[in-house]
């Protein structure tokens, strides 16, 4: 054999075996459709259609053999709609919800990378990308081609697994989970649920973090506001509401409410210990224990996720001002949204806002805090995710967290439901692109989540 032949053939057989490696499981390849045409369904406020994906999720479950009476589109407004199916079980144990939300935050193509389209599934570099790969369509798409695949299988679970797609959970004044919590509750009355919040950490390459969602913090924005009478560009004054507003909102750039750790903090700080290290790790330690000085927090705090969990955090997220080129502003306004501690005083922040402020800026709370009881972090349910985990990931630890993040999972927890947050979805540690440009999931890690989550609802649709 020439050698010229020889590197041919050897090319071709690592193509072929490269290629091989790659093939998806007919399984996969479902999971993988579904995902697709979900990311490619517009579902943001207020004109993408959450009803065309909720019809379409309801096909996919009818399609592989769902009795068209357990699956049932609910559209309470025009555009909004929802889907709730149900697989029968023997009816042994009461029901499990698998839930996720169908709307995603608005992107446009421009302000995203070449070559990716925020409505278009696209694969690169082992990653997919899109509006809404990660928050939240990945769990969309997972929980139903998982239920496909066991409605195909014929697994008969001891309890009915309830899977329900909501609208308006990012935005919107249509909230599918508030809508039937209050109309149909009957639909997704179950023991315990499965919902976002939750997510792993990969610390080059390696899984070392799962982290599951069993409380969250409050959201509230509130409006600064400055508002002057105004007069012509070509005769300025020293005082601008422009200006004012600025400098308000560089005292906020620069200010910290206090740190309050509470237990399930201390609980957080007493699994990281072993999972972070140096001044970090000696820091937990403190919080665990219950002797933490300002210099730990100091250290905590130099992290954006650990000081989510250490205090109620308020930033500028909108803001405008002005009517008019060559017009002194009479008005400018900022939106500054909180993520409130379990039990921080809505009062006591408006004032510390206020007083940051000064007082030519008026702050003002736009509605009010949603407040829920967390779930229990030592629950059979939560013994069960980590054993499932442990199976799936030997080197993650399981920590419960409370979610900075607003979800759905209060709102049932309000209700009386044991909530757990967790997509089994791994992202880099230190990467965070949910409701920003590029956002992505690799695909190793959402293939590895399908494969968690139908393990862990068939282990708890079981009872085991």
């Amino acid at each position: 054999m020439s050698i010229a032949r020889y590197f041919v053939l050897a090319f071709i057989a690592f193509v072929t075996a490269a290629a091989a490696a790659q093939a998806l499981t007919p399984h996969e390849q479902l999971t993988r459709d579904i995902y697709k045409e979900l990311v490619e369904i517009r579902t943001v406020h207020p004109d993408g259609d959450n009803t065309a994906a909720a019809r379409a999720m309801a096909k996919r479950l009818i399609d592989a053999g769902f009795d068209p009476k357990d699956v049932e589109v609910i559209e309470p407004h025009p555009l909004k709609g929802n889907v709730v199916a149900r697989l029968r079980g023997t009816g042994e144990l009461k029901p499990l919800l698998l839930l996720a939300h169908l709307d995603v935050v608005e992107a446009k193509k421009e302000d995203w990378s070449d070559g990716l389209d925020p409505f278009k599934l696209t694969e690169r570099d082992g990653y997919f990308y899109g509006r809404g790969v990660i928050d939240d369509k990945a769990m969309a798409a997972i929980f139903i081609a998982n239920l496909a695949k066991a409605k195909r299988e014929g697994w008969k679970p001891k309890r009915d697994i309830i899977v329900a797609l909501t609208a308006d959970e990012e935005t919107g004044g249509h909230n599918g989970v508030a809508w039937l919590l209050k109309n149909r509750p009957e639909l997704i009355a179950a023991e315990v649920a499965l919902n976002e919040g939750g997510g792993g950490q990969y610390r080059r390459g390696k899984p070392f973090v799962l982290n599951v969602q069993v409380s969250e913090k409050m959201y509230l924005t509130f409006d600064f506001e400055v508002t002057h009478a105004g007069g012509h560009s070509s005769t300025p004054g020293r005082e601008n509401a422009i200006y004012e507003l600025a400098a308000a909102l560089d005292r906020l750039s620069r200010f910290d409410l206090p740190a309050r750790p509470n237990m399930m903090m201390r609980r957080m700080a007493a699994k990281l210990v072993d999972v972070e290290t140096g001044d970090l790790a000696k820091a937990f330690g403190a919080v665990a224990e219950g002797r933490a000085t300002d210099d730990d927090y100091k250290v905590i705090s130099r992290v954006p996720r650990y000081n989510a969990q250490l205090r109620t955090t308020c930033v500028a997220t909108r803001i405008e001002g002005g009517h008019g080129d060559n017009a002194l502003p009479q008005r400018a306004k900022a939106a500054v949204n909180c993520r409130l501690l379990p039990g921080e005083d809505p009062e006591f922040v408006r004032s510390e806002l206020q007083r940051v402020a000064g007082d030519k800026v008026t702050v003002t709370p736009r509605g009010s805090a949603r407040k829920s009881d967390p779930s229990d972090p030592e629950s059979p349910w939560i013994q069960t995710i980590a054993r499932i985990s442990a199976e799936t990931w030997p080197t993650a630890t399981v920590v419960p967290v409370m979610s900075a993040g607003a979800t759905d999972g209060s709102r049932l927890r309000n209700a009386g439901y044991a909530v757990y947050g967790v997509s089994g979805i791994f992202t880099e540690l230190g990467e965070n692109r949910l409701h920003g440009k590029d956002e992505r999931v690799g695909v190793r890690s959402f293939f590895d989540a399908t494969g968690f989550l139908d393990r862990l609802v068939r282990a708890l649709g079981s009872g085991t």
